[in-house]
């Protein structure tokens, strides 16, 4: 799956920011300098991915 950063404007000036094909923490990273130019973030929903990614880092770790 490819990785891109989707930027929605609305008419009010409101904005939303989300992320595709990012694993865990990785698109909080990657979206860091969207986010900034934007201003003060009002709310975040994060996504499946970024929890299945979270799990399988821990499930690894605990099995060495």
């Amino acid at each position: 799956m490819s990785k891109f950063i989707e930027i929605i404007v609305r008419k009010d000036g409101s904005t939303t920011v989300q992320t595709k094909g990012f694993v865990g923490n990785t698109c909080r990273e990657a979206s860091r300098f969207v986010e900034e130019a934007l201003g003060t973030k009002q709310t975040e929903k994060l996504t499946d991915e970024f929890y299945v990614a979270t799990t399988q880092q821990q499930t690894n770790t605990q099995s060495n």
